[in-house]
């Protein structure tokens, strides 16, 4: 029993001593870009806001739901976060000695001439075949590695990396799809929003041609005016026929997104003239917001493992020493296996020093150092990408909101002159000219109208997006921490 408390304390010992590494000591790149300013409104942070509270529209969050729980995409994502913790779960066993129990029992039949060869000059004739058993068991490792110089180590710290990272993808995933799914939702609103509009011009059209082609028949206009009254009916139907077709291919690309049929209680009625669809967000940037967002996130945890696959290609330099041992019992008999003096055990521990590998090693180095290099570059690119993107949606979120000022200032100034030009065609003292030009202006400026109106709406969702937007606690299922096991 003392060999096999001593084999356990070489097992510990090894453990113990496998602490230190030869990765470079990791520094976060300074950002390349410094984050964008600006002080134009109060609202609320998008990394600290929940998709429910920046979406408060039911139907939108029911929607979200769904693709959430239906989208192929973020499916995929899921199943690759899995994955990599399947893999780091593997790569992290081998911190850890293998130790498994095995008995076992060998035979052997030995034919008389090979024993009487065997023998001695002078020894009596063997007559028969000899036959030989063994019966042992035990406990015992195989081939575990000491860990002195963090070879397995740093390839641990590089696997973890790697989960971090499609964490962190899957979370960045995940956060498209919210958007995408809003974006969907606000483009079905916004061309149902135009129909109603058409359908509304449309009826306006219809009321002033068939008082035109009265006035036609008791000769009180011309068939010029009639003719020009028609045409805008026609046009009307024309538009009409175009939204109800862009109504139906943006139901389709929702559905799309959510991976299954849009639910029968959805009710698109109303276009955008309903409550508050998005919220509202905070117009200054605080600096640390670019490296807090998933893709710069994940692309610093790449960044990460290649750093400690440097450690683990530097190690490759030094001597390995591996460990093989058991202990048990053995025995002639199998009823003698457990008896007393039955012990028996076995240690065979191996070094190998690396002399020539032509020039392997050098090359693998190079390769780590040149992959870290390469996350470099891709981390700052993440970075620089991100600064556009939110320099990009901070820009024309001003220049948006004095358009959408100005574009509803036009739209209430269109329906006055409107009004004012059909009263006086129906009074006698313009022609039907007049009131058709400034209807064909009203029904132009609030088709503009609400072609800003989603604009701004969709700059809000890019906004929110780019600044790496909040999730529910109960959507963001991201794996935890793997474990050993």
């Amino acid at each position: 029993m003392q060999h096999g408390h001593g084999l356990v304390a070489i097992v510990m010992g090894a453990v113990t001593l496998a602490g230190c590494t030869l990765e470079p000591k990791y520094v976060r790149p300074d950002a390349p870009v410094a984050a964008p300013e600006s002080n134009v409104a109060p609202g609320n942070r998008a990394e600290d806001l929940g998709w429910r509270a920046f979406f408060p529209d039911p139907q939108l969050q029911q929607l979200i739901v769904l693709a959430l729980a239906n989208n192929r995409d973020l499916r995929v994502a899921a199943l690759n976060v899995e994955t990599a913790q399947a893999r780091y779960r593997i790569q992290r066993a081998d911190l850890l000695p293998t130790i498994a129990a095995s008995a076992t029992e060998q035979s052997e039949r030995i034919p008389a001439s090979v024993v009487a060869a065997s023998l001695p000059a002078g020894s009596p004739s063997v007559q028969s075949a000899v036959v030989s058993r063994s019966y042992t068991a035990g406990v015992g490792l195989t081939s575990f590695e000491l860990d002195l110089f963090g070879r397995i180590r740093s390839l641990d710290h590089s696997a973890l990396q790697e989960f971090f990272s499609l964490q962190e993808a899957r979370r960045s995933a995940q956060i498209t799809l919210v958007a995408e799914v809003a974006n969907a939702y606000l483009n079905v609103l916004a061309d149902q929003t135009l129909i109603d509009i058409t359908r509304e011009t449309l009826q306006n059209q219809m009321d002033s041609y068939a008082m035109t082609e009265a006035m036609f028949q008791g000769g009180a206009t011309t068939e010029l005016a009639l003719r020009q009254a028609e045409s805008t009916v026609d046009a009307a139907k024309a538009n009409l026929a175009q939204y109800e077709r862009q109504v139906a291919e943006d139901r389709d690309a929702l559905q799309l997104v959510l991976g299954a049929p849009i639910p029968a209680g959805i009710e698109f009625s109303g276009g955008l003239d309903r409550d508050a669809v998005v919220s509202e967000l905070e117009m200054k940037v605080p600096s640390g917001v670019l490296v807090r967002r998933p893709d710069v996130l994940a692309a610093e945890h790449r960044l990460q493992a290649a750093n400690a696959n440097i450690g683990a290609a530097r190690a490759a330099f030094f001597p390995s020493i591996n460990l093989t041992g058991s202990f048990g019992t053995a025995s002639a008999q199998l009823s003698g296996l457990f008896e007393h003096a039955s012990e028996a055990w076995t240690f065979a521990p191996t070094i190998g020093v690396p002399i020539f590998a032509g020039g392997a090693n050098v090359a693998n180095l190079r390769v780590a150092k040149l992959t870290r290099d390469t996350a470099v570059a891709q981390y700052e690119k993440a970075i620089q990408t991100a600064f556009r993107e939110v320099a990009d949606a901070l820009a024309a979120r001003g220049t948006l909101d004095e358009q959408w000022a100005a574009q509803q200032a036009l739209v209430t100034a269109a329906r006055n002159a409107y009004r004012l030009a059909d009263m006086r065609f129906r009074g006698g003292v313009d022609s039907y000219l007049s009131a058709l030009d400034a209807q064909r202006s009203l029904y132009g400026a609030e088709q503009q109208f609400q072609l800003v109106r989603l604009l701004r709406l969709e700059n809000r969702v890019t906004l929110y997006k780019a600044l790496g937007g909040g999730l529910q606690e109960e959507t963001a299922t991201v794996a935890s921490i793997p474990g050993g096991g």
